[in-house]
């Protein structure tokens, strides 16, 4: 499977026009903070507030400032 993503496909065309190829762009990185990230870090802040709570320790990130 590796050696087919490997594999460049040739240009293709339409119209006598070169097609430019796929490439990773800024939008890409803002959706995956929007699905990945920011979910996380959500979930992990309600984790910390929790055993903030439960116990008084504060064990995030931000704790250590």
């Amino acid at each position: 499977m590796l050696h087919k993503l490997r594999l460049r496909r040739q240009a293709e065309t339409v119209m006598g026009h070169r097609l430019e190829e796929p490439r990773l762009t800024l939008m890409l990185v803002v959706w995956v903070f929007v699905y990945v990230g920011l979910p996380l870090l959500i979930i992990s802040s309600l984790i910390d507030g929790l055993i903030q709570q439960i116990t008084g320790n504060c064990t995030g990130f931000w704790c250590w400032f």
